[in-house]
């Protein structure tokens, strides 16, 4: 259900983004307008798509979004916002809380004052819903409290998502929520989090994983998703985008598969890594160094990572793609990039063939 408005103008945080580099490039790909918003000397401002009119700024200055927002006269709008810090540290960030709490605060400003503004869709995270015990679905909710979820960032797209919601409910702002879980695929130039370790899976320097889950989902996908949203997503409405959930042994079996590398064969109990992410915090405390693994990140593991992405299916017509797949063209993608060098072009920690491991967040 495209926007057949050729007047409507796309406006996108976080334009020079994995995800929002994406989305850019699906709109374009559909014969929409887009104005990108990128951090002033932001180095990735070179991934965004050419055809992009690129608008500096901050979405902690109002002054830079009123002329992100600012258009000609008979033009309308629909706001993208993407753009947040995703932090892995659960203590308190001032900057995690100025950007993705205050940063949605103004964009939610900026709509109410710019009546050729006709909807937002607001990139909220799985995160900022509450966990159910292990067995159930985590499903939509339609209230959020910080204090119901864990980490810094979590509490911010908690705070976040309800400061839209309020404003749909108390001052007539038109505007859905989507909730991605984790973030994965080709496209990924600034090596997040899951692409770093997909690549020391790759590169032989991960010996052991963790036997946690993980539910991850293809950055194409969200994209559309999102778009799909803003064609359709009911105002005051939130959407779940998940995935099947994944254990770390089937991701990194399937991406041996995939790229024909032998299997990683150890994978360490939850208690046994907790306990021993516990030590290394305490090392760290002692050496400020930042410890191999914490146990907030092994929590992330062992939490419920099962989402019930049913409503975007059926309302928004949401998909995702087989981990397989994605693995598979992140692999390619990396290779292409120079980020990856399988065996025969001078890697030395691959080998030729597939491997034969039995099959088988965010």
């Amino acid at each position: 259900m495209k926007n057949n408005n050729n007047k409507t103008l796309y406006l996108v945080t976080s334009a020079a983004g994995f995800m929002g580099g994406i989305v850019c490039r699906q709109l374009l790909d559909r014969g929409d307008r887009v104005r990108a918003f990128v951090l002033k000397g932001d180095p990735a401002v070179k991934y965004v798509p050419r055809e992009c009119e690129i608008v500096e700024g901050d979405v902690c200055d109002r002054a830079s979004l009123r002329a992100f927002f600012t258009v000609p006269e008979g033009t309308e709008t629909i706001c993208l916002h993407i753009a947040s810090i995703v932090s892995m540290d659960p203590g308190y960030n001032q900057k995690v809380m100025d950007v993705n709490v205050g940063g949605a605060k103004n964009i939610i400003e900026m709509c109410l004052s710019h009546p050729e503004c006709k909807k937002l869709v607001y990139v909220s995270s799985t995160g900022a819903i509450p966990e159910r015990p292990k067995g159930e679905k985590i499903r939509e909710v339609d209230a959020f409290d910080p204090d119901a979820v864990l980490g810094c960032y979590s509490r911010s797209k908690a705070l976040a998502t309800q400061a839209v919601l309020d404003a749909v409910r108390e001052r007539g702002l038109n505007a859905c929520v989507v909730h991605p879980s984790g973030i994965m695929g080709p496209g990924d130039n600034a090596v997040g989090e899951t692409t770093g370790t997909v690549l020391r899976i790759l590169n032989g320097e991960m010996p052991m994983g963790i036997d946690g889950s993980f539910n991850l989902c293809d950055a194409r996908d969200l994209a559309d998703g999102i778009i799909r949203a803003a064609d359709r997503g009911r105002c005051g409405e939130c959407y779940i985008f998940g995935n099947e959930e994944v254990t770390f042994r089937e991701f990194a079996a399937i991406l041996a598969r995939e790229a024909g590398i032998r299997p990683m064969r150890l994978f360490l109990p939850i208690p046994l890594a907790n306990a021993m992410a516990k030590m290394m915090e305490k090392r760290a405390v002692r050496t400020g160094e930042k410890p191999l693994m914490t146990t907030f990140s092994i929590y992330n593991l062992a939490r419920n990572n099962v989402f019930d992405s049913s409503k975007a299916e059926r309302e928004l017509g949401y998909h995702t793609r087989s981990y397989a797949e994605t693995m598979h063209d992140e692999i390619q993608w990396l290779i292409q990039t120079g980020k990856y060098t399988p065996a025969g072009r001078g890697g030395v920690k691959a080998f030729t063939g597939r491997a034969t491991a039995a099959p088988g967040h965010a």
